[in-house]
């Protein structure tokens, strides 16, 4: 399936329901320190409910740990500035989907890291700012899982 990896995430929230998407999805969740919260959060338990234990979390000390677990070949960086929209992409099965943090998005040498294949945007507003992160990997995931007929999915 597809995987999902939050570089320094910092909101409890945004990564409770991104376990939750996870577990929903059968994507992979692969969380980069630092964390800007801990894994007894009461926010990020009651976010993700009771889909913890179904959801496959990663927690990698370093982004080079996290490419050296992950062995990708490709890696979409999800960025407002990005060079294409991410409905123009062919996802395949063990893709990376990247997101940045909550506050500041994916710093340039993330965008930039000779692991990333591609700089996909999501399309908003003009003069806005950012989609909250959880609902992007969202967005991404489901048009991911959907060009494969979200295959293992009940209807």
């Amino acid at each position: 399936m597809f995987r999902i990896l939050f570089y320094t995430p910092e909101i409890p929230g945004n990564t409770g329901n991104a376990i939750r998407l996870a577990a929903i999805t059968g994507a992979e969740l692969h969380l980069v320190e630092p964390l800007g919260f801990s894994f007894d959060d009461a926010k990020l338990r009651r976010a993700g409910l009771d889909y913890h234990d179904l959801a496959v979390v990663h927690v990698h000390k370093s982004l080079q740990a996290a490419w050296d677990a992950l062995q990708p070949e490709r890696v979409y960086a999800f960025t407002s500035d990005g060079e294409q929209a991410y409905t123009e992409i062919a996802y395949a099965p063990g893709d990376v989907l990247l997101f940045g943090p909550e506050s500041v998005g994916l710093p340039e040498e993330v965008k930039h890291d000779p692991h990333v294949t591609a700089r996909l945007r999501l399309p908003m507003r003009p003069s806005l700012r950012s989609l909250n992160l959880a609902n992007s990997a969202s967005i991404a995931i489901y048009e991911a899982w959907r060009q494969h007929g979200f295959a293992g999915a009940q209807f």
